[in-house]
């Protein structure tokens, strides 16, 4: 490697995080040390000292990271600070999260958040550039890099809010075995983890090393009935000072219920709904069953996981020789298979009941005079609504199966450094039904023959059920990306400071996206007009998607050396995305068409401005300012307009009589239809890039050697943001709506129902800003070395501007996107190094804020009277508590190649802040598990044996 001949002097470690988690920054100065080597650090292509850099670069070494107690890079990631709106594991319960786990930083989103592997790209999970960090083995990860500044312009468009960059093994000789046990204090969600790595060949001494590495890790699943604030969907709490129940329960209920609409002799519609078997036995008849007037109401919630089951198998295998002085060749492959089992509430599945059903005659007819259904009035339909628990709990197996290969040279030639590397890398997930979900023919069969009773209660129809349920994968998702990079830096010209130094750089990418649904999931689809069968329980009108697109990109960094003690970098990119190529035959309608382009190319220069400055050795000054922008990514063009699941609770939109839609309204609040799919519009309606700009303006200052204070102010500006209309924003203003509220015949019920469609525009632009800190103080006392250390992240803008709703403040409160921003987000640290022993005390902290407001009409809380009775749904507005956890470690090094860690998470088993809405999970109830921790107190136990 090269070696500078004008050095610098870092200045001390600063501790970034709760996981002494470094930031480290640089004094430019003369000294007559011996040459350091020279090394890039994630946010610059040029190589130079890692201690110096203007941007906001945070690292968490091997250590940092054994210190976090995580067990997995996602819930390692978790507990940064700076990361907010990212997917969680929890999220799966229900099918919101698809199997994923992600990150994103300053709640910006998981979409403008890059995450690399050794500093290159791995194929994404979605069409985007979003990582499942479920592919990546802790085991295997060396360091991390977290650039919290946008750095488009170096690693491509989509690196808006920052990098992420695990840094895996390397130049390792030893063997080392490392197993860990976690143990929470309830049953459930148990987690242990082994795995094993062997390198061969010191680089420096041998001129090669080989490096194998295999892990294994699993976490078995926990569930809602086995925690005390999240075993049931009925939950007394108090707010403003009054007693209030929450109420959250499913019209989905066993025995069923029924909803009939029917049109008055004076032509005016109307409906009813009531439980059969209620009114003719006068009681609810099953588990989990709440009586509301004429109705037997399920308590989904009970019936729930908090966590799913986690597996993970992996693999990594690098190769590094040294060819001559100045060549070296690495090559690297990683392997990784992943599974997130996830089983929420039996199949709730509203089916349609002909009128010439004998089951009409027997549970319907007899009641519609008690009910006030006028003589003369004529039945348009009946929906029953079924909780088929028989069937089991509905649960997906999303196994996600990672692969990615990289090979290259660097090294120097003539004053350049340089580097050239080919990167593949794939992704394919498929998502099996691993119970509960069942094919809608066979068990209309069983209806029919009269083999299951829809009314009759639960618990004798198993074996009747069994041959309908479906054991199928419903789809296959497969990801890749082919990536070629050159770059070259080398110093240009002197200046009076020092030596300017340029690099410049070039990447070629083609990247596949493709979702194959079966049968089932396809539904009646104009594709297979001969299969009528559709998922009880699940989806149905899938379409496939193929589509692939290239892009390349060219760039150029120049660091100039303005004063001896301040330099300024100047960046600049230029990337091209092709129009992408729809390789299926369907259109955002699901017509037929001929494949081809869809949607339009774009291209785009951008640029970055940033500047390190030392006014004096102990204070360190560095700001940034940069564009940026994203492309559309191929499901925003490409996918087919399709079923996009249930709606939260609304009241109808069609308020009018006379509009043949008011005929698909449900009585009161209830769960709608909603479509999803692209827009391949070309020309003035096409999507266009999202653009960007950010800032950064950062100070570092060591009044004393054992002391370090930092802070960094961000600021990101997006506008032409690519986003759905949010549902409420649909349901709440169908005037202005009105063309999105649609009537679709869903296969499942077959009947028609009342749909919100929902696809993309360039609709919102958003506002984020705030201000990251990290300090760190040190001293020696006489039981050892102790550390106090403090990192947080205060958010002082989160905004969004959308059409109908304008400008949406989303710090601290439930919006209409049904997400949260902390205003708050903090990790303090108290350690003691004795020697043999280290002792860590962690403090974590999330700041309250506004819980979801509803009103009477929502039906969800209901005032409890002073004889402890529950009288009537009514509004509410409340907060939902801040949230403080405590976390205990202690390593031990009890012999030299020998060491065991044991801790407690969650010292004072806090249980998660009370909140009457959980959109995270869908199916849970009373808390929100992608912002606080079901498992209670944790206890674990990590060893490591080297040898």
């Amino acid at each position: 490697m090269m070696v500078e001949t004008v050095l610098s002097r870092s200045v001390r470690l600063i501790c970034a995080s709760g996981l002494a988690l470094g930031m480290h920054t640089a004094l430019a100065q003369s000294t007559d040390e011996a040459p350091i080597q020279r090394v890039e650090i994630t946010g610059s292509s040029i190589k130079r000292i890692s201690a110096e850099g203007a941007l906001p670069v945070q690292t968490l070494s091997k250590l940092q990271i054994e210190q976090s107690g995580a067990t997995n890079v996602a819930d390692l990631i978790a507990t940064l600070p700076s990361m907010q709106g990212f997917t969680t594991s929890s999220m799966s319960v229900n099918g919101g999260g698809g199997g994923l786990q992600t990150a994103s930083i300053h709640a910006i989103g998981e979409g403008y958040t890059l995450v690399l592997l050794n500093g290159r790209r791995l194929a994404p999970s979605t069409s985007g550039s979003t990582v499942n960090l479920a592919s990546i083995p802790l085991a295997a990860v060396e360091r991390v890099e977290i650039l919290t500044d946008g750095a488009n312009t170096l690693y491509g468009s989509d690196a808006i809010a920052g990098v992420v960059n695990f840094i895996l093994k390397k130049n390792q000789t030893d063997a080392i075995i490392e197993a860990s046990y976690n143990q929470p204090r309830s049953s459930g969600g148990t987690t242990s983890t082994a795995s094993i790595s062997k390198g061969w060949g010191d680089l420096d001494k041998d001129g090669f090393n080989i490096l194998l590495s295999a892990s294994h890790d699993e976490s078995t699943a926990s569930y809602a009935k086995d925690q005390p604030f999240s075993q049931s969907g009925v939950i007394p709490f108090y707010a403003n000072g009054k007693a209030y129940s929450l109420y959250q329960l499913s019209s989905n209920s066993i025995p069923g219920t029924a909803t009939v609409k029917y049109t008055k002799a004076d032509g005016t519609a109307s409906s009813v709904a009531f439980s059969p078997n209620l009114l003719a036995t006068g009681a609810c008849n099953g588990a989990n069953l709440f009586k509301v007037g004429n109705r037997c109401l399920y308590d989904y919630a009970a019936t729930v996981e908090n966590t799913p089951g986690l597996r993970r198998d992996s693999g990594f295998a690098s190769v590094n020789i040294k060819v001559n002085e100045n060549t070296n060749f690495f090559a690297e492959g990683l392997i990784s298979s992943f599974s997130n089992t996830a089983q929420y509430a039996a199949p709730a599945q509203p089916l349609g009941l002909p009128l010439s059903s004998p089951l009409y005659a027997k549970y319907i007819t007899p009641y519609l005079t008690k009910l006030g259904v006028p003589a003369g009035a004529t039945v348009n339909s009946v929906t029953m609504n079924l909780r088929l628990v028989d069937a089991g709990g509905r649960a997906d197996e999303y196994k996600t199966v990672a692969k990615h290969a990289a090979f290259g040279f660097d090294g120097s030639y003539k004053g350049f450094d340089w580097r050239t590397a080919y990167t593949h890398s794939e992704n394919k997930q498929t998502d099996t039904a691993a119970g509960g979900y069942m094919s809608l023919n066979m068990f209309d069969a069983l209806v029919a023959a009269g083999k299951f009773d829809p009314f009759a209660p639960p618990g004798t129809s198993q074996a009747v059920l069994a041959p309908a349920v479906l054991h199928n994968e419903f789809s296959v998702t497969k990801s890749k990306i082919d990536m070629l990079q050159a770059s070259a830096s080398t110093e240009v010209f002197k200046m009076p400071a020092g030596v300017a130094q340029l690099a410049l750089g070039a990447d070629f990418t083609q990247q596949k996206y493709s979702e194959a649904p079966d049968a089932f999931s396809q539904g009646q689809n104009k594709q297979q007009p001969n299969f009528t069968d559709a998922i009880v329980g699940g989806g149905a009108g899938a379409l496939p998607i193929d589509a692939k697109r290239n892009n390349w990109g060219t760039y150029g960094e120049l660091l100039l050396p303005v004063l001896k003690n301040m330099d300024l970098t100047v960046s600049g990119r230029y990337d091209d995305f092709s129009a992408v190529t729809n390789n299926q035959n369907f259109d955002t309608d699901g017509n037929l068409i001929a494949p081809g382009k869809q949607g339009e190319s774009a291209s785009k220069a951008t640029y970055k401005v940033a500047l390190r400055w030392n006014p004096v050795e102990s204070v360190l000054i560095r700001g940034s300012y940069g564009t940026g922008f994203k492309a559309p990514t191929m499901t925003n063009i490409v996918k087919p307009l399709v079923n996009g699941g249930s709606s939260a609770f609304h009241a109808c939109p069609i308020t009018s009589a006379s509009d043949p839609r008011f005929k698909l309204c449900n009585p009161g609040s209830s769960e709608y239809g909603l479509l999803s799919g692209g827009n391949a519009a070309t020309g003035a309606g096409a999507l266009r890039p999202e653009q960007s700009k950010q800032a950064t303006l950062g100070i570092r200052i060591e009044p004393v050697s054992n002391l370090s204070i930092g802070f960094d102010w961000w600021d990101v500006k997006l506008r032409d943001q690519i986003q759905t209309l949010s549902e409420d924003l649909v349901f709440n203003n169908p005037a202005v709506y009105d063309s999105l509220l649609r009537t679709y015949f869903d296969p499942i019920q077959k009947q028609n129902v009342l749909v919100a469609a929902l696809t993309p525009f360039n609709l919102a632009s958003s506002h984020y800003q705030g201000i990251d800190w990290d300090h760190s103080y040190k001293v020696n006392t006489a039981l050892g070395k102790a550390a106090l250390q403090w990192t947080g992240t205060f958010m002082s803008k989160a905004e969004q501007t959308t059409p109908g709703t304008g400008l949406e403040k989303n710090i601290g409160r439930f919006n209409s996107y049904s997400d949260v921003t902390f205003r708050w987000i903090s990790k303090l640290t108290a350690s003691l190094n004795t020697g043999r022993f280290t002792h860590a005390l962690t403090a974590n902290y999330h700041s309250g804020y506004t819980d979801q407001v509803y009103n009477e009409d929502d039906s969800v809380v209901r005032e409890v009277l002073a004889d402890g009775s529950l009288g009537n749904y009514v509004p509410i507005t409340r907060q939902v508590s801040s949230y403080t956890t405590f976390d205990w470690q202690t390593k031990a090094q009890l012999a030299k190649n020998f060491t065991l860690t044991g801790g407690i998470k969650n010292l004072a088993d806090i249980a998660p802040p009370f909140t009457i809405r959980n959109a995270g999970g869908g199916n849970q109830s009373g808390y929100d598990g992608r912002y606080a921790d079901p498992l209670g107190r944790q206890f674990y136990l990590n060893a490591s044996y080297k040898f």
